[in-house]
């Protein structure tokens, strides 16, 4: 079980703590410039769902010996526009470089997605999940 802590700092600057103690800025201050001084929450649920999802393909694919030089998401998601302002779609946009299989790499998305990202999984009852890749050699 994991347990992550939240800090009230100021105004409406907090810092965050992993289950290991690493910090994290999350939000903001009011009257300072640039307004975000920290993550967003609605971000650091897309980075969520975008390195679980990383961390999953990239153990796929080197135990499939897949020669693998890169690995960046794009995780994009659509809010409604009204409180909570839920989350109602989120897209993860793989670019995968080197001369890597491309139905290896459909196939390592679709393990993440269907049986090991703890974050996606969590997330697919309630939100529409896509992805798409690219392969840049």
């Amino acid at each position: 079980m994991g347990a992550v802590t939240v800090k009230w700092i100021e105004s409406m600057l907090m810092t965050g703590a992993d289950s290991n103690g690493r910090p994290l800025v999350i939000g903001w201050q009011r009257d300072k410039e640039p307004e975000w001084t920290g993550l967003k929450p609605s971000d650091l649920l897309l980075l969520a769902a975008a390195s679980c999802t990383a961390y999953d393909v990239v153990t796929i694919l080197t135990k499939q010996r897949e020669p693998l030089a890169g690995l960046e998401i794009t995780c994009t998601g659509e809010q409604q526009t009204d409180p909570p302002y839920r989350f109602t779609d989120i897209h993860l946009h793989y670019t995968v470089k080197g001369p890597v299989n491309p139905q290896k790499i459909e196939r390592a998305i679709a393990l993440s997605e269907e049986k090991y990202c703890s974050v996606t999984n969590t997330l697919k009852g309630s939100v529409k999940i896509t992805t798409d890749f690219e392969v840049i050699e």
